[in-house]
């Protein structure tokens, strides 16, 4: 039997972060919605919570695709909507995430915002937003918003990206 780990994930709009994770080999299920971190639970920005399995998805790679697909160096007006931020559920993955940020760093002009935060609470999206792009991935915010981000998944990292994606 394969474990399955989860990992949180913030930056963007959750519909085109859950999207992204939907796509990849190696991830099993992603939930989309709303997640505050543990110190502040009140304070929800929208996030997936992604399930994939370690043996055939690297977390290295999942974070490195997640920093590669929202503005992970930009400090917008909308960040209290749009936390960029990796949220944890096991304590000795902290200092896992600190390394592979300070390790992706390099690959970065400007210095990674993306916060790294235990997670704390989790609200998922009304069922009429789940699975927003595979719905009809011919609807506008799908055409301009995610479609380029899923373009870039299958230049950049097409050897994760699920063969009912490419």
């Amino acid at each position: 039997m394969q474990n399955l780990f989860k990992i949180g994930f913030g930056g963007g709009c959750h519909w085109y972060t859950e999207a992204v994770f939907m796509a990849l080999k190696g991830v099993h299920k992603v939930e989309q919605g709303f997640i505050a971190p543990k110190e502040d639970p009140e304070n929800f920005s929208e996030a997936v919570i992604v399930y994939y399995y370690p043996n055939l998805i690297a977390l290295k790679d999942l974070v490195a695709i997640h920093l590669d697909t929202h503005r992970s160096t930009q400090n917008h007006s909308m960040r209290h909507k749009y936390r960029s931020g990796i949220y944890y559920f096991m304590n000795n993955e902290q200092a896992v995430l600190k390394e592979l940020l300070s390790a992706l760093q390099l690959e970065f002009k400007e210095p990674i915002i993306t916060g790294i935060l235990p997670f704390g609470a989790f609200n998922a999206s009304e069922e009429r937003f789940q699975n927003y792009y595979f719905k009809d991935t011919e609807k506008p915010f799908c055409k301009t918003h995610i479609t380029p981000k899923m373009q870039l998944l299958k230049e950049k990292y097409a050897k994760h990206v699920s063969t009912d994606v490419l």
